[in-house]
């Protein structure tokens, strides 16, 4: 039998196990917390790390597959030749008669671009030459208005100038292409489709040719002249006899106007055609009398 000392220490010795155990137990659970724990981190961090990726795998993707923009502006359209040479004034098959009687039109449903008052028509002379002088941002424009070509049109002109109708307005459009090199103004608005509230008949003959220094009216059909005009500056061979011509410009004047167009147009109407890249602003018209 054993004594009360060997039982004593027989019992330390179960003590001293379960204590053991017991701290062996206790290790085991903060291990298995601190694994859960890193295990949790780690879903955690995976799960971020996908999101970021498959989230961003689209923008990583998209220059490859998407062309970049291009916010450059188009070149613009410049004629390829010019003639120097001024056209020939134009003269009618058969003189018209001293005078004649000019209707200028009320436009129906159109007011004017700017206010415009139309002039009269009465006894309008049909015989001799004027002068004007166009004032531009690019400098003066030199006119020469024969009233024996076009009573009617030089008649309205001069009548526009004298109430300043052209002043600061621009010219809105040219063109650069073969058969066709202009320089148009007398919109008020810019837009190529404003006029002074009334228009008058063509003053035309099959015979009409256009070239360098042509000054002529603008139209939108037969019979529909108002305030716009246009200098032919180079070649003109494209147009019909369907346009008034109704004066020149001198050389000079047809220089500053071919260095414009040497610098190109931008093509908003089409190739060749469009607002010049150096402005043309009229800014006052001075007549003779």
């Amino acid at each position: 039998m054993p004594t009360n000392q060997q039982r004593r220490a027989a019992a330390k010795r179960k003590l001293e196990r379960q204590l053991v155990n017991r701290a062996e137990r206790a290790r085991k659970r903060r291990n298995l917390g601190v694994i859960i724990t890193v295990a949790g981190v780690i879903v955690v961090v995976g799960g971020i790390y996908l999101l970021v990726n498959l989230s961003s795998g689209d923008d990583t993707a998209a220059p490859a597959s998407t062309p970049p923009s291009s916010s450059a502006a188009p070149q613009p359209d410049k004629p390829a030749t010019i003639p120097t040479k001024l056209a020939a004034e134009p003269k009618r098959p058969s003189p018209l008669p001293a005078t004649v009687s000019c209707e200028y039109k009320q436009d129906q449903g159109a007011g004017a671009a700017k206010p415009a008052t139309a002039p009269n028509g009465k006894n309008v002379s049909a015989t001799g030459k004027t002068s004007a002088t166009m004032a531009t941002t690019i400098g003066d424009i030199k006119m020469t208005l024969n009233r024996a070509l076009a009573p009617c049109a030089v008649n309205s002109f001069l009548s526009l100038a004298k109430q300043g109708y052209f002043d600061n307005t621009p010219c809105h459009r040219m063109t650069t292409g073969a058969g066709l090199q202009v320089l148009q103004c007398g919109d008020p608005t810019g837009q190529g489709t404003g006029g002074p509230g009334y228009s008058f008949k063509d003053e035309t003959f099959k015979q009409l040719k256009y070239g360098p220094g042509i000054l002529a009216m603008a139209n939108s059909g037969p019979n529909t002249n108002g305030s716009q005009f246009f200098i032919v500056y180079g070649d003109g061979s494209g147009l019909k006899p369907n346009y008034t011509v109704f004066g020149t410009i001198d050389q000079a004047s047809i220089q500053r106007i071919d260095d414009v167009a040497k610098a190109g147009v931008n093509p908003t109407n089409g190739p060749g055609d469009g607002a010049p890249v150096t402005p043309v602003n009229i800014t006052g018209v001075t007549v003779a009398n």
